[in-house]
């Protein structure tokens, strides 16, 4: 008689930080993650980079270039940062041009938590009517093929259980002719810089989550995430084998951060 094997036995092992896990324990873990630092999520980012990571998001949503009319998708958009960066700047572009046809955009994660915490702030309420809050998996997005004029996804790939797949989701709800940003954290441009801001992450971030957010373990995922994404041109490469065409890359701070932006054409 030979015996069956579990599901948690036959699928496929990824990485959670530098553990290997399945697929399924990677997002229940992650939810986890982010449902513990949502409260302190924005107050964290500032102070780990020092609030250059508002520049970093600033400079990829002017590279996206949003446009009156247009429909944006930010996919794991936690507390919704770039989904009110595109309507900002689209509405600046419509003014500029004498369009009056308005933007949306909608945020869409798969942590409930985090999603809350976006919803809460005071700054939405310019944007009535026009942003939406969607809890959904990036890897199985609820909209019909060819919905979006824009999907971004800032620092928030490396945390999908498989990004392939998230990838030629995005291609899929893309119309013809749209455009995709992925902002996430990436590989130094020299290996100098790279051992210094080793040094920093490992000693500084987890400790921050300590102090700050009651939560080391989580910030040190964080930080065993970013040394598992793979680097500027193997990600390049990934979006070009899962339909997007004229892929650029646009180094941030040495490398620290890195902008993927491609077209679907």
């Amino acid at each position: 008689m030979v015996a069956r094997m579990s599901d948690a036995e036959t699928e496929r092992k990824v990485s959670f930080g530098f553990e290997e896990v399945t697929e399924s324990e990677k997002v229940a873990r992650v939810k986890g993650v982010f449902r513990s630092v949502a409260s302190r999520y924005d107050l964290m980012n500032d102070l780990m980079s020092a609030g250059v990571h508002r520049l970093w998001k600033h400079d990829a949503m002017n590279k996206v270039n949003p446009q009156p009319g247009e429909r944006h998708l930010d996919v794991a958009g936690g507390t919704g940062e770039l989904a009110r960066a595109f309507l900002e700047l689209a509405d600046k572009a419509g003014k500029r041009r004498g369009i009056d046809a308005k933007a949306t955009a909608i945020v869409c994660d798969i942590n409930d938590a985090m999603l809350e915490a976006g919803k809460a702030r005071a700054d939405n309420a310019k944007w009535d009517g026009r942003l939406d809050w969607v809890c959904a998996d990036g890897q199985n997005l609820p909209y019909p093929d060819r919905s979006f004029d824009a999907v971004t996804v800032s620092f928030g790939i490396r945390n999908f259980a498989d990004r392939i797949a998230g990838l030629k989701e995005f291609r899929r709800v893309l119309k013809p002719g749209g455009r995709l940003g992925v902002l996430e954290f990436s590989h130094m441009t020299a290996p100098a810089l790279q051992a210094a801001y080793d040094t920093y992450s490992y000693n500084v971030i987890p400790r921050l989550g300590s102090l700050v957010a009651g939560d080391r373990e989580s910030y040190q995922y964080l930080v065993e995430s970013i040394r598992q994404f793979p680097d500027q041109e193997t990600f390049r490469t990934e979006m070009e084998n899962a339909g997007f065409s004229r892929v650029s890359v646009t180094n941030f701070s040495g490398g620290i951060a890195a902008l993927h932006f491609g077209w679907a054409v």
